[in-house]
């Protein structure tokens, strides 16, 4: 029975928002970083990069300290309002290629996330998770939320109509061609259904954002040992929606070397393993599970898993990327560590192999490998049995902006 609430989001004046929205900021190149603080006073990019101002590359409690001051100077000059309620948020994207996705803004309770009725099914890096927690703790806010997911649920759908037949608070379109719409659910009946609803599921199962929840729930633990008043810190921004509103795309793995073989011997250890076909210049993007492309020297392949390494023991060894990892990276190529091995790079996206055979004709990489993409079962099996996927096993759609709501919790 896992806990939603409505909050009190801190956001943009409808006027600004689409100037505010920004991506994740290490999802901009430098170039597009640039041009955005030099030209868009407004972006989100200057509280998260505040050492813009300065000319001057900060890190540590010295950006984070100026992290939060700019964000009051935001909220001091107006460009940000809070509610003046608690309330959800219904939000709905429609990207380029006309998919729809809409979901619910809320509030998850981090002791949820402790008992594992907010399942994962990603390892988390305890750096990583003290830095960002260190970083909310003096910010006092998130503009991230926690992608969540469960079944689809017609009672859900019903609301988000109803909802969704007035104007939107916010509709805007990004550089990406994605719109994006926002409606606040200030209704009490609809706040009280909406909460009953997520109470009813038996769990929910993160889609992306482990890190995040891993760092909210390290947050609550400081300041619940503290003599912090107040419950905003037990809880994290989320963004809910239906299995069937996700999209979920794989990442290709490309390598740097053959690990001392030349084409012909390695194309004989993966023959034991895989039934190949050589497709030529044809573009391979694999069609199901246990099927994988391959691109080397100039060629497209096709790889069937044969069926006598199918008996899987657990819902982990069925994972394509596990058996990429399992049967050809770690015993033929040595990467031994997915997660730090220089020799081994990650595409990501719908046609990621078209930019990994761009990579490897430019001999950076010798060869590339494209999966089919996790399925949404079997990243709950994989969760129900409280087992993690490798690294870069999913890239999952879709992604919101920062700034268009924000959680604070001092």
């Amino acid at each position: 029975m896992p806990k939603i609430i409505p909050f009190r989001a801190v956001r943009p004046t409808r006027d600004k928002v689409s100037l505010i929205a920004s991506r994740s900021y290490d999802t901009y190149t430098k170039a597009e970083r640039k041009a955005r603080l030099d030209n868009n006073p407004y972006s989100f990019l200057h509280i998260v990069n505040p050492g813009y101002k300065y000319h001057k590359e900060l890190s540590g409690q010295e950006r984070f300290q100026l992290v939060r001051n700019r964000y009051l100077e935001f909220k001091e000059e107006g460009i940000f309002i809070k509610e003046e309620q608690p309330v959800f948020y219904v939000y709905k994207i429609v990207n380029r290629d006309a998919e729809s996705f809409t979901g619910i803004i809320g509030a998850a309770s981090v002791a949820d996330y402790k008992n594992n009725q907010i399942k994962r099914h990603e390892n988390t890096i305890k750096a990583r998770e003290e830095v960002f927690k260190e970083y909310l703790k003096t910010t006092g806010f998130n503009a991230e939320a926690v992608l969540l997911t469960h079944p689809d649920y017609i009672p859900l759908n019903a609301i988000f109509e109803e909802v969704m037949r007035s104007r939107a608070e916010y509709e805007f379109t990004t550089t990406y061609r994605d719109t994006h719409y926002l409606w606040p659910v200030t209704e009490e009946h609809l706040i009280e259904k909406i909460k009953t609803i997520y109470a009813d599921m038996p769990e929910l199962y993160i889609a992306d954002g482990h890190h995040r929840s891993s760092s909210s729930s390290l947050l609550a633990d400081d300041l619940n040992a503290s003599d912090l008043a107040g419950d905003a810190h037990n809880y994290f921004m989320t963004y809910i929606i239906p299995e069937s509103h996700l999209r979920i795309h794989a990442f290709s793995r490309m390598i740097t070397d053959l690990c001392g073989m030349d084409k012909d011997m390695f194309l004989i250890k993966l023959d034991s393993i895989f039934k190949i076909e050589n497709r030529g210049d044809e573009y391979i993007q694999p069609s199901k599970v246990h099927h994988f492309s391959m691109y080397l020297d100039g060629d497209f392949y096709t790889l069937e898993l044969r069926k006598h390494y199918r008996n899987f023991k657990d819902a982990l060894e069925g994972l394509d990327a596990q058996i990429l990892y399992d049967l050809v990276l770690n015993p033929i190529l040595k990467i031994q560590d997915p997660r730090q091995d220089a020799r081994l790079a990650y595409g990501k996206g719908k046609n990621d192999m078209l930019g990994a055979k761009e990579k490897v004709d430019r001999g950076k990489y010798a060869v590339a490998f494209g999966l089919f993409p996790a399925t949404v079962q079997q990243i709950k099996d994989i969760s129900d049995e409280g087992l993690t996927m490798p690294p870069k096993s999913t890239f999952i759609q879709p992604k919101l902006r920062s700034g268009v709501t924000i959680y604070e919790f001092l």
